[in-house]
């Protein structure tokens, strides 16, 4: 097969969607150091994998099975202790902290403040 196209592999696929799915699942298990099912010669894996669908000899259903279980994973859970904030015991940089927290707090003020329609602009 010189050359692979998307008519050459539907018919193993239910759509051009899950064919780029597919393939993309594949080409990360060839990375991984998965076993190529077709001559590799010198083309890039993405072509590897659309021969190797294409070919009929590579299990679909498996590749369809990886590329689910891929998205299932679940993230790790956050310890309680473990905090997003960041702390410093540098006094300079808490005292920068502080200026920018109160620059912050007036700003919010101000605008709060400029919100408010002016009883002259009623009159008008």
């Amino acid at each position: 097969m010189a050359r692979v196209t998307n008519s050459d592999t539907l018919p193993f696929v239910e759509s051009r969607y899950e064919l780029g799915m597919l393939a993309s699942q594949r080409v990360r298990d060839l990375n991984g150091g998965a076993e190529p099912v077709v001559e590799k010669t010198d083309d890039k894996l993405t072509v590897v994998a659309l021969r190797e669908i294409a070919s009929g000899k590579l299990n679909v259903a498996d590749v369809r099975h990886e590329f689910v279980e891929s998205y299932k994973e679940t993230p790790a859970a956050i310890d309680e202790d473990t905090s997003l904030e960041i702390t410093s015991e540098d006094p300079v940089l808490s005292e920068i902290d502080a200026e920018l927290e109160n620059s912050l707090t007036d700003d919010s003020e101000e605008v709060a403040e400029d919100d408010t329609p002016d009883a002259s602009e009623d009159e008008e």
